[in-house]
């Protein structure tokens, strides 16, 4: 079914048609002062000045006077609160849309880059904000002109207008034909500048990355492709714009050539005078104006119209929704199941596949094995981050689809091996595990992370800005402040992802000691590689491409002799 893009558009007037109604009347009454000075030009040609009427000519042109002035007046509000319009119509949009991101599932991030979803936040809604606002005002103005002017001009002789607005049509009808080559130029360039904001999001998110691999050139020349398709695209565009604006001021200038031939011929067959000849060529020029505004508005409104269909494209992207009957228990004890669960990320390959096992409520169970098994991905089921292809999760009986999200979410602490740190400072990061939380209870759970000391030495201790992805703090650091969120959050569920994997020894030990506390009365879901860290797990389970090969205590599975055995053995023996 075909997407109304139009009504759509339409709809984010709303909430703001008392200042779009005023716009409109400014823009209405402008239009109509346009048709005025013809008219008191030809009085002046034909009646006062011939006649000699002084005071008739000094109240004329005193008239033009003032109604210019309050034209200016009408232009400030027109410019003014227009593009006010058109603004705040860009705020809803981007909050809509900052909205819906927050909703949407994580696969919707896995298969769309960075710098595209950024150009869809910021180029393409300050092109709909531009046409919010000069698109409605301009061809409301336009068609307004066109239609006064052709009442003026009936006035004056009906047979020459009806020659003059012969050709309208055709100009019409030849903006149509070019109209759908410009629509495609302008989505390729869209998909261009896009692809390119990308480009540079990743190179300058990586510049680290790059230099130490003295990868500058392979970068610089990624990005050079990205430039060339980009150039591309634009000079097709530009070469159909060529085609479509030299055709419409071809024929804007043979429409002067009309007016002049045929008035020429009325008035040498005394069929107007000199005033109404001149009038004539004047409400012809202010008839050009609006043909011409139309004719240039078309860029506007393909580049709007284009950035309105990609933010619908984002927005009709279906969000996380809930199921019926969904169930918010009051808390959560914390037992997991997983019953011959199985699940890939949509490439047709399953990461895990008739995957089982218990995490009894209060229990700590340990993930390990070779990289590729599904860990992570087991990690990322249990708060429902993906939807799982069959099989069935639950936490204290009952299936995790029939809980809210939110009750999930908040009551499973994460902490994962990629810190991720906001550009803000390291209370501001460690708030993220209660934004209710108290500067003691902060404090608290840095002092238990062993971060405090470290916090309290920089200069301006908890209100230091780490900087964008946590830059100026080392990985240790990062790593233990991301603990610290989940000492704050001190949820009933905790799954530690390679938890201290970016830990010296010593501070390991520390940490160890710290979740070790944590721990205690609490469900853990440990993935690790390091072996070290999970002899004191209450089982390990050995997670294989091909499932659980393995599973119980330390003692038990090096008495087995099987896989977990040589990795430990192998880990102390490199060590």
């Amino acid at each position: 079914m075909k997407k109304n893009y139009l009504k759509r558009f339409v709809w984010y007037y709303k909430p703001h048609r008392k200042l779009f109604a005023i716009d409109m009347v400014c823009a209405f009454v402008i239009s109509v002062f346009n048709l005025v000075y013809p008219y008191v030009t030809k009085e002046i040609i034909n009646n006062f000045v011939p006649n000699k009427l002084l005071w008739y000519l000094l109240a004329g042109l005193g008239s033009l006077l003032l109604l210019y002035t309050i034209k200016a007046v009408l232009n400030f509000v027109l410019q003014y609160w227009g593009h006010l319009v058109g603004v705040r119509m860009q705020a809803d949009m981007r909050r809509e849309l900052f909205g819906h991101l927050q909703k949407l599932p994580f696969s919707y991030f896995d298969n769309n880059k960075t710098g595209v979803i950024m150009s869809r936040m910021t180029n393409d809604l300050f092109e709909i904000s531009e046409l919010a606002h000069h698109g409605p005002e301009d061809v409301f103005l336009s068609l307004v002109t066109l239609l006064g002017a052709f009442i003026m001009l009936a006035t004056i002789n009906v047979y020459l207008v009806l020659i003059v607005f012969a050709f309208v049509p055709v100009i019409v009808v030849c903006a149509v034909l070019l109209r759908k080559r410009m629509n495609k130029a302008f989505s390729e360039v869209r998909v261009a500048q896009a692809e390119i904001n990308a480009d540079i999001e990743s190179a300058v998110s990586g510049v680290r990355v790059s230099r130490a691999y003295c990868a500058e050139g392979h970068e610089a020349e990624k990005f050079e492709e990205g430039n060339r398709r980009f150039v591309r695209a634009k000079s097709g565009q530009y070469k159909v714009m060529g085609q479509f604006f030299s055709s419409m001021n071809f024929f804007m200038d043979f429409l002067y050539f009309a007016v002049l031939l045929a008035g020429g011929l009325f008035f040498y067959y005394n069929l107007i005078n000199v005033g109404e000849f001149t009038a004539f060529v004047l409400y012809v020029t202010t008839l050009i104006t609006p043909i011409r505004t139309l004719v240039n508005i078309f860029e506007q409104i393909h580049d709007g119209m284009t950035g309105f269909k990609r933010f619908c494209d984002v927005m009709d992207v279906p969000a996380e929704t809930e199921g019926e009957d969904i169930i918010t228990p009051e808390k959560m004890a914390g037992e997991i199941i997983f019953d011959n669960v199985t699940f890939g990320y949509g490439d047709g390959k399953k990461v895990i596949e008739n995957f089982s096992m218990r995490v009894p409520a209060g229990k700590t169970v340990a993930l390990v094995g070779p990289s590729g098994g599904g860990k992570t991905t087991v990690c990322h089921l249990i708060p429902r981050f993906y939807e799982t292809d069959g099989g069935q999760i639950t936490v204290d009986g009952i299936p995790v689809n029939k809980l809210s999200r939110a009750f999930l979410r908040k009551n499973i602490g994460i902490v994962q091996q990629d810190v991720f740190l906001f550009n803000g400072t390291i209370k501001e990061n460690i708030a993220y595990g209660n934004f209710d939380a108290t500067d003691e209870e902060i404090i608290e759970a840095a002092e238990k992370a062993n971060i405090h000391e470290y916090i309290m030495s920089l200069p301006q201790g908890y209100e230091t800005c780490v900087g964008e992805r946590g830059v100026k703090l080392s990985g240790g650091q990062k790593q233990r402040v991301s603990i610290a969120r989940a000492f704050l959050k001190n949820p009933p569920v905790l799954i530690l992802d390679e938890a201290t994997s970016a830990l010296d020894n010593v501070t390991e030990m520390a940490i160890q000691q710290s979740l070790f506390r944590l721990s205690e009365g609490r469900t853990v879901l440990v993935v690790a590689h390091r072996l070290s860290t999970v002899k004191n797990a209450d089982e390990i389970m050995v997670v294989t491409a091909n499932g659980v090969a393995e599973r119980g205590t330390h003692e038990e599975l090096m008495a087995l002799g099987g896989i977990y055995k040589g990795l430990y053995e192998y880990q102390f023996k490199i060590s």
